[in-house]
């Protein structure tokens, strides 16, 4: 089946907004002018169609801060950025290590190594939970739960995974085959064999009960197949469900950690887009008192310029040196590992986290307060400056369509964000943004949702 024979409905609960809806054309005839068409054209000429992408919405001109620019000059909040702008766009204590690190060492064969990966790798060491201190880099999140999975494999001698239903965890195919998005899987053709999956936290009530157990049984039913496949090499997992802005209930986690250990299978969890403090600690995990076996980072680990991804793992799981777990070209990335030294003392320096936390409080109560005026809005959630508002019920026949026709409101008053599951309106500001700023986006944000 080719993107062109889906309906909006089959796509309308992807990891993104739809790209090929009515509603998007119809924003693009009343909000773009004919120079910004021109250019819309010539990027769908020039590049390969594919869904969440190309056709792309608009022309950015810039970015800083909080904001992009788009060629007719308007400046749109970002609170979608692809999870990347922790420390907003183009902060200049990151674009000063990258320009310095240009002058002394822009690249590094692979045969070498440099003082700035080394940096790097001790402080994600220090940085992360437990007794993860090993680091392998890549150039793309993909990449890293790539190379996790290969770990996974040398240090079990399993090759099987359990991984959720709906979770996202790359576009490659290795990515795809423990992912669980139909978008990204339907029609690729054979993917990975030994990728079993279970339904994700968020839907446990649908299958296991609404007597306030569900998380519970999930986590039976996972140790369950641990159990009787007994072969599995790891379960792997986003600790929080990104795009839909959903944390498991406490205990839930650390029931699945302890069926791991029981059963042998490492427990690696996904944090490619959530690391590095949006939910007002460094890492999700440190939220589910769990750490895994291996940690896989990305995303805004670049600073919001650099494609920047690591994973870190437990150290007795260093037992491949005669193996080749990525070897990427651009693995040790001088610039880029400049960028992201720069991203973490910047966290630091501007104490990021307390930031998060604050923040996020202020608008989480500003949207529970909306929630009690528009019964538009079925539930909010929200962990740091990371919020979820979810629009109707997922099994509602509209909630898709209201959500989408928000969006563009939105988009129309200057406010970009993310459409998760279809009918979650996820809000993902860099932590840099400010009260004001914040304040200006849940007004957009309410002054379109009283316009529905």
């Amino acid at each position: 089946m080719s993107l062109s024979d889906m309906s909006t409905s089959d796509m309308s609960a992807a990891e993104g907004d739809v790209n090929l809806s009515a509603e998007r054309l119809a924003f693009q005839q009343r909000h773009l002018d004919a120079q910004t068409q021109q250019w819309l054209d010539e990027d769908e000429r020039w590049f390969l169609r594919q869904s969440l992408s190309t056709p792309c919405l608009n022309v950015a001109t810039g970015a800083e801060g909080s904001h992009i620019v788009d060629l007719q000059g308007r400046r749109i909040l970002d609170f979608h950025g692809n999870s990347v702008h922790q420390v907003g766009y183009g902060h200049p204590r990151v674009v000063a290590a990258i320009k310095s690190q240009l002058d002394t060492l822009p690249f590094c064969p692979r045969r070498y190594t440099n003082r700035s990966a080394i940096d790097l790798a001790r402080r994600l060491a220090e940085l992360a939970p437990g007794s993860l201190e090993k680091v392998l880099l890549a150039p793309s999140g993909s990449a890293a739960i790539g190379m996790a999975l290969k770990l996974a494999r040398y240090a079990t001698g399993r090759h099987k995974t359990l991984s959720m239903w709906d979770a996202f965890h790359g576009a490659n195919l290795d990515a795809v085959s423990i992912g669980g998005e139909a978008l990204f899987r339907r029609g690729a053709g054979p993917l990975l064999p030994g990728t079993e999956h279970v339904p994700p936290p968020g839907l446990a009530a649908r299958f296991f009960g609404q007597d306030g157990r569900a998380h519970e049984r999930l986590a039976d039913y996972i140790d369950y197949i641990l159990e009787v496949q007994g072969d599995v090499a790891a379960v792997i997992a986003e600790p929080m469900r990104w795009t839909t802005v959903e944390l498991p209930p406490s205990g839930f986690w650390p029931r699945v950690r302890a069926s791991c250990d029981r059963h042998g299978a490492l427990l690696i969890f996904d944090e490619v887009p959530s690391c590095l403090g949006r939910t007002g600690t460094m890492f999700v995990c440190e939220q589910t008192d769990t750490t895994p076996d291996i940690l896989v980072l990305g995303k805004g680990l670049g600073g919001g310029i650099m494609p920047m991804a690591a994973i870190v793992a437990r150290a007795d799981l260093d037992v491949v040196p005669e193996g080749a777990l990525g070897h990427y070209t651009h693995e040790k990335s001088p610039v880029g590992c400049a960028a992201a030294l720069a991203t973490l003392d910047v966290i630091e320096d501007e104490q990021l986290l307390t930031t998060a936390r604050v923040l996020g409080a202020h608008a989480l109560e500003r949207l529970r307060s909306m929630a009690e005026r528009y019964n538009l809005i079925s539930e909010v959630r929200g962990a740091g400056l990371y919020l979820g508002v979810e629009i109707g019920r997922r099994d509602e026949l509209h909630a898709n369509a209201r959500a989408e026709r928000l969006l563009y409101r939105c988009l129309e008053a200057g406010l970009s964000f993310k459409l998760g599951g279809g009918n979650v309106v996820t809000l993902c500001p860099p932590l840099t943004i400010s009260r004001d700023e914040l304040d200006q986006a849940l007004d957009i944000l309410e002054a379109a949702m009283s316009g529905l």
